[in-house]
């Protein structure tokens, strides 16, 4: 860490991926001393890009950008547009386009007509389960919404709380109307992908040429001078109530305030002080294994991303990229990443690439000529991958998505929020936070 400063203490921000580099970099245009504590060797975090020798591209997951995101961090110039974008439903042997194919289904569509009508005078939602059967209907729900659900979260639909099954901005007749607009246009509106601010045919998705990690380097070119890489910091210091300093790499800097990104299980042991977070220690993240696959040809899916219900396989969704995005593989190649829901330390966790390729690979017998096809795996694993809202603190993450309780404590990002958030609504989301920060701040003074 940099030399303590003999003024005004800095904000601490504790890690360098899209959440914090935003904020720090918000914060000093305003003027603010600010450091950025990182405890890898480089920026991005989850935003990262892995480029093999063969030229295929690989992602830390699935990361929806749009022509709105790269304008307001300043990298539209560096950004492709994506023409198509799309999901389906394999169930049964049989492809269902998603939502609206599923809804074709006499035996869905009239579950739903159902569920809908029984709605009045209905007891409030206690489970995700509950909501979705609420929502969809009985058949919709016990054969597709929650088999995905429990195959992503590792838990029973039952024991996860209402809030799971966030509501899309858009009503029906609004996502029609984006997905007719996307057609005409020929590219791929944004539907249900972000939430602070409104979905319209002016929004799409696009893709930095070199990867999403572009978007935290531009941010990171105006903060140089004030990150520090390989700085993990294992302290908060809390004292009457507020942020006093934190700890890294073994010393102490005072703070005025500590934005952290980090996992809220993580940040309840990391602060001292204060018993404030301690119910944050019961929150549970996903881990998660993205399977790689390359293959030659390219159109193996019947679109760009494939949901699978049907229990058996150890994917619950399927995605070729190259659909979409070609540059993503070799001309005449494409990718498809199967997402697998895992414990860190069991069987999927930790098997080799190739056994995770082969494992995947015997699922995949409905593609013709798969296995002939099939040039490998490369593996990127997270245990982080997911928030899991529980029922058991569901009063406890609400709580946290009102303040930490300690003053001069903020967290953001997916991680720090606890919340199911893409890309750009922890942009838009980060800088509202720290608006609150300068308010907080200036208000004790005023």
């Amino acid at each position: 860490m940099a030399e303590p400063s003999k003024t005004t203490p800095p904000v601490i921000v504790v890690g360098a991926g899209l959440a914090g580099l935003t904020a720090a970099a918000f914060l000093r245009r305003r003027g603010i001393p600010v450091r950025v504590c990182e405890a890898g060797k480089q920026v991005a975090g989850l935003a990262s890009t892995h480029v093999d020798a063969q030229g295929f591209s690989y992602d830390f997951g699935a990361h929806f950008i749009t022509n709105r995101l790269a304008a307001a961090i300043g990298v539209s110039a560096d950004c492709l547009p994506v023409a198509h974008y799309g999901e389906m439903v394999r169930l049964g042997g049989r492809t269902y386009g998603y939502p609206f194919g599923l809804m074709r289904s006499a035996r869905f569509l009239l579950s739903g007509i159902s569920a809908r009508a029984g709605q009045w005078g209905a007891t409030p939602p206690q489970s995700a389960a509950d909501v979705f059967r609420s929502r969809y209907g009985a058949a919709l729900a016990d054969e597709v919404a929650i088999p995905l659900l429990e195959s992503w979260s590792g838990a029973r639909a039952t024991d996860l709380a209402p809030s799971v099954a966030t509501v899309l901005n858009n009503s029906i007749g609004h996502t029609v109307l984006l997905k007719i607009n996307s057609r005409l246009r020929q590219r791929a509106v944004a539907i249900g992908y972000c939430h602070e601010l409104p979905e319209t045919r002016h929004v799409w998705h696009v893709y930095p040429v070199g990867g999403v990690s572009l978007l935290c380097r531009r941010l990171a070119n105006e903060l140089e001078s004030c990150i520090d890489l390989e700085t993990p910091v294992d302290r908060i210091i809390v004292e009457q109530g507020r942020v006093a300093a934190v700890r890294a790499n073994g010393r102490e800097q005072p703070a005025a305030a500590v934005v952290s990104t980090a996992p809220v299980h993580i940040l309840s042991r990391m602060v001292t002080g204060t018993d404030a977070l301690r119910p944050l220690a019961r929150f549970r993240y996903r881990p998660m294994v993205f399977a790689n696959l390359r293959f030659t040809g390219r159109g193996h899916l019947p679109d760009t991303m494939l949901w699978t219900p049907d229990g058996g396989a150890p994917f619950f969704r399927l995605t070729e990229t190259p659909l979409s995005m070609p540059w993503l593989a070799p001309k005449g190649h494409t990718l498809i990443t199967a997402d697998l829901g895992c414990e860190v330390g069991d069987a999927i966790w930790t098997a080799s690439d190739e056994e995770l390729g082969e494992r995947c690979l015997q699922y995949l017998d409905w593609i013709p000529n798969a296995r002939r096809r099939y040039l490998g795996c490369r593996v990127v694993r997270s245990p982080v991958a997911y928030p899991i809202f529980l029922n058991e603190y569901e009063q406890d993450r609400q709580a946290l998505a009102r303040s930490t309780g300690v003053e001069g404590l903020y967290s953001v990002g997916r991680n720090g929020e606890f919340a199911h958030w893409l890309m750009e609504d922890v942009y838009w989301r980060s800088l509202n936070a720290m608006r609150q920060l300068i308010r907080d701040q200036v208000a004790p003074a005023a």
